[in-house]
């Protein structure tokens, strides 16, 4: 679609049926470009330029790719100018929202039979994350998810894992099974003696209470061509 060429006017400035919100409320998102539709989530524009200026520099940094927009993170958005902490952080969230409801709409239970599938389930959630997160994921009989349960954000081998904290669901939920998953976000996906010692307890909990631990995955970051980013202690032997 043709892009609306505007200098750097305000938005009031222009004719009101050129307008990108007036636009989508007479026609529909559909017939807006990315750069309007960015612009009305933008809202304004900075000193000398139209919001709809700043929207097309912001397309224009990740090469028009809208894909890479919606996973850049906050600090990335930031770069642009004319977008401060609180528009990235409105787009952050916009963007996150779209892929969650991608997620929901029309689709089954996801089903995680092996590690590879755990970390393609979690790597969106854990991508661009500065903190560790330790997050359960609860598992019907067919190893279908029922729901993602973020436990602990901080540094794991300084804050220990409680057992209380990763079955309290589970128990509450009745749900006989879980897999353990948290982020390294230096990258290098390799368990710590504090992941493998804390996996031990939370296996010999998990016994106590009827509830299997089926394996802890570690996720070190984005996956690329011949390399792994996940660390599987159950595939590995070391649970």
């Amino acid at each position: 679609m043709k892009e609306v060429s505007v200098s750097a006017w305000m938005i009031a400035e222009m004719p009101e049926h050129e307008r990108p919100r007036e636009r989508l409320l007479r026609a529909g998102p559909e017939a807006l470009s990315n750069t309007e539709l960015l612009a009305i989530l933008l809202r304004t524009g900075r000193a000398g330029r139209s919001v709809l200026e700043v929207a097309r520099s912001l397309l224009a940094a990740f090469d028009g790719d809208l894909v890479r927009v919606a996973l850049a993170t906050i600090e990335e958005l930031r770069q642009i100018p004319g977008i401060g902490q609180t528009k990235a952080i409105e787009l952050h969230a916009a963007f996150s929202l779209a892929r969650r409801f991608s997620r929901l709409q029309g689709k089954e239970t996801p089903r995680l039979e092996n590690p590879a599938a755990v970390a393609d389930y979690m790597r969106e959630t854990l991508r661009g994350k500065s903190q560790e997160e330790f997050h359960v994921l609860l598992l019907d009989t067919r190893n279908g998810v029922l729901r993602d349960e973020c436990v602990t954000v901080g540094l794991l081998d300084r804050s220990p894992i409680h057992a209380r904290e990763v079955f309290r669901r589970a128990i509450r939920d009745a749900c006989s099974r879980l897999i353990l998953v948290h982020n390294h976000p230096s990258g290098d996906p390799a368990p710590s003696p504090q992941d493998l010692e804390s996996t031990r307890k939370l296996v010999e909990a998990g016994k106590i209470v009827g509830i299997e631990v089926l394996d802890h995955v570690v996720v070190g970051g984005c996956a690329r061509p011949g390399r792994i980013d996940y660390f599987s202690l159950k595939e590995n032997g070391l649970m």
